[in-house]
């Protein structure tokens, strides 16, 4: 792709509790796509945030004796924390509390004005999900949310409506004809599943006499915003939507990174949003799967909720990157079990790149005083990688690159340095090391953006052409 400015943007997470590893999962596919298109020459705005309004939080506030602000105050710190541990660069950071935020959402509630209607509104509501419910689904689960073991509540009640349902066939078209790419195909296809049986207009807001933590409705002080039609407004709010110089050069965002739990909201709702202000729809939307835990849901009563947190104070910040975008699927739901991640860390981090490191290091500090020589320029393939990266596939992008990785130590065991040392053919001996070191310099490239540390300590090792050998190995192994 040409080179161009480049916009990513997370899913904005909910605070009414702390971070866990679907949030961790988020930042860290976002960051990877940010570090690597800032490698290859584009301009990057990386976006994250926290959505703060809605029911929950007025609840959890409420139970902990704190207002609304006061609560999400308290825990916001915590996220930005969060983010910082999992090695997240970004450029923005919303807060659906700020004022800028509060009010471009009531202008873009006006600008939409011609899609909204007010009527009467009857269903059901799940405060867990911050979402209605269809009678079939309710009927489903038996008045009963199987994410939240909450009974839904009836709602009857006046609300304002966005009239959805005009905007179906104009999304489909959108998704069908690759304007609006929705990866992998499995999420696409079921969005387009949604389109076929038509949507329905959806309630935007809420009376402030039962809900009065929200942005106001413009010109109805008796009505709140519902919270999931307001956040999704944050993605150009943080661009200074419509005026300012970043959404002009940064939108359309190039991805944006979600689970699959809240496809709905981006793939149908959030379009429809933006076709009614006339502005151009994200150009790839990028729905991750969900983690089990030793093949079950996680949960708490279970005690098998990974903390991401604990994996990077146990193995390193790196190791956790390198895990969880090669040993879970990129596109579908994947289990997790410490076993595997010890097997990950020894047999691949330690044994095969921390090993291929530490052989061409020791070598060439023994048998050439630490000097390298004329590195010739890798001419390994690329463009597995390259292409993976682009569809978001990160585990078949590090599946590539571990192939390079295989490949120096085959190709050591092949050439057989130390026997090549014995016949005292220097001038071979230099090319097969330098080889050797050319093939781990592009390897420490292609990590930049999954393992940013362990990537710019290989090309410090080995850039300057004289080694001074590390004290310690890139993995220690754990015993």
């Amino acid at each position: 792709m040409s080179k161009s400015n480049v916009y990513i943007t997370t899913a904005i997470a909910y605070v009414n509790d702390k971070p866990h590893i679907g949030h961790a999962m988020d930042f860290l596919y976002a960051d990877v796509l940010a570090r690597y298109y800032r490698q290859e020459g584009h301009k990057v705005v990386l976006g994250t945030g926290v959505d703060e309004h809605g029911l929950k939080i007025a609840e959890k506030a409420a139970d902990k004796g704190m207002k609304p602000k006061e609560y999400t105050d308290s825990i916001v710190p915590s996220w930005l924390e969060f983010a910082d541990k999992l090695g997240m660069k970004y450029d923005n950071f919303m807060r659906t509390t700020d004022p800028h935020h509060e009010k471009t959402a009531q202008k873009i509630w006006k600008d939409l004005e011609k899609y909204i209607y007010k009527s009467a509104y009857v269903g059901w509501y799940c405060v867990g999900c911050e979402e209605y419910k269809t009678e079939t689904h309710v009927k489903e689960t038996e008045n009963v949310c199987p994410l939240h073991n909450r009974e839904y509540e009836k709602i009857e009640e006046e609300n304002y409506f966005f009239a959805l349902s005009q905007f179906n066939d104009e999304i489909k078209k959108r998704i069908t004809d690759g304007s609006f790419k929705i990866v992998p195909k499995k999420r696409r296809n079921e969005i387009l599943s949604v389109l076929e049986e038509g949507l329905e207009d959806i309630s935007i807001s809420r009376p402030k006499s039962k809900l009065a933590w929200g942005i106001p409705v413009p010109g109805d002080k008796d009505h709140v915003m519902y919270v999931w039609f307001e956040a999704l407004m944050n993605y150009i709010t943080v661009l200074g939507y419509p005026d300012e110089k970043d959404f002009k050069d940064f939108w359309p965002a190039h991805t944006q990174v979600i689970g699959k739990d809240i496809l709905r909201f981006h793939a149908a709702i959030w379009p429809a949003m933006l076709l009614g202000l006339g502005i151009e729809l994200p150009k790839t939307l990028y729905v991750h799967g969900h983690i089990s835990a030793d093949g079950k849901k996680m949960s708490k009563s279970l005690g098998n909720v990974i903390d991401p947190v604990e994996v990077i104070s146990k193995y390193g910040l790196d190791t956790f990157r390198y895990f969880f975008t090669r040993h879970i699927s990129s596109y579908e739901d994947s289990d997790f079990t410490w076993e595997k991640l010890d097997s990950a860390y020894n047999d691949e981090l330690a044994n095969d790149l921390g090993n291929a490191l530490q052989r061409v290091v020791s070598m060439v500090v023994r048998y050439q005083d630490g000097v390298i020589g004329g590195m010739p320029e890798s001419n390994h393939d690329i463009g597995a990688y390259q292409d993976a990266m682009e569809e978001c596939r990160f585990d078949h992008a590090l599946d590539a690159v571990w192939d390079q990785v295989k490949g120096v130590n085959q190709y050591i065991e092949l050439e057989k340095p130390w026997q090549i040392a014995k016949e005292g053919d220097e001038e071979h001996l230099k090319e097969v090391l330098a080889e050797a070191a050319s093939s781990l310099m592009q390897i420490g490239e292609l990590l930049k953006p999954f393992m940013p540390d362990t990537s710019k300590k290989i090309i410090q090792t080995l850039s300057e052409g004289v080694i001074v050998a590390p004290k310690t190995s890139l993995f220690p192994r754990f015993e």
